[in-house]
């Protein structure tokens, strides 16, 4: 059984619908992960390209691990607070809605749902069930007016995530060079490619796609990114 499939006996419905939803952190993951070793596979390949000393490689790898890791924990805090906050305004803007005009707000809801089809008798019940439910008719009019829903994740847990993903799979391609591996400009190609196609298989977990498909298609954009910087490597060095 996948996580698409589920069991849909009454115990186990009961069972999903008492743990709640999760956050799973997946977007973290496969987004830090993805950054952490095309920013630092780049560096390698940059380097290698224009026939740098191994411990140039190191340096500024090491360097970029613990500088882009902070920098995209704090980009992802700061980007998880403003949805936070925002979503806080536009529930205070409905609360006081619902309190000051609880007349148009049901309106809102009566044509929000004739739109989805509903009419008669229907229709009025509907808005009679939700209307009934302060916190409940808030959550509607923030899901159906404005899109939005209370986060699962907590900013500093989505900061922890991005970090910690970044630098696992950021430190991948440095560790030939960190055990002055032979070879180790090709030894941190295959880590990478294989942390690539890591990513990329835990991805088809949450999709419809195979895992290899999934797998190739993220080893493809990450070794495209190496491509360009080994490029620009050996170009500098060539025309230096």
């Amino acid at each position: 059984m996948t996580l698409l499939d589920h069991d849909h006996s009454p115990e186990s419905i009961a069972e999903r619908l008492k743990e709640g939803p999760r956050a799973l952190h997946l977007r973290e993951w496969v987004y830090g992960g993805i950054d952490g070793v095309v920013t630092t596979f780049a560096i390698v390949a940059g380097v290698v390209g224009a026939n740098l000393s191994p411990l140039i490689v190191v340096i500024l790898g090491i360097a970029n691990l613990v500088g882009d890791g902070f920098s995209m924990a704090a980009g992802a805090y700061s980007s998880a607070k403003v949805e936070d906050d925002n979503y806080d305004r536009l529930r205070e803007v409905e609360t006081t809605h619902v309190e000051k005009y609880p007349e148009g707000e049901r309106e809102e809801i009566r044509q929000i749902y004739a739109a989805k089809g509903f009419q008669g008798e229907d229709l009025e019940r509907i808005v009679q069930v939700i209307s009934s439910d302060k916190e409940h008719w808030i959550d509607v009019m923030l899901a159906e007016e404005y899109g939005v829903s209370k986060s699962l994740s907590k900013p500093l847990h989505i900061a922890v995530h991005t970090f910690v993903a970044f630098i696992v799979c950021g430190a991948m391609p440095l560790i030939p060079f960190l055990l002055s591996v032979p070879g180790a400009p090709w030894a941190a190609l295959i880590l990478s490619a294989m942390t690539f196609f890591a990513i990329g298989s835990l991805k088809s977990l949450w999709s419809v796609k195979s895992w290899w498909r999934e797998g190739l298609s993220t080893t493809g954009i990450g070794l495209v990114a190496a491509g360009l910087a080994f490029g620009i490597g050996y170009g500098l060095r060539q025309w230096g």
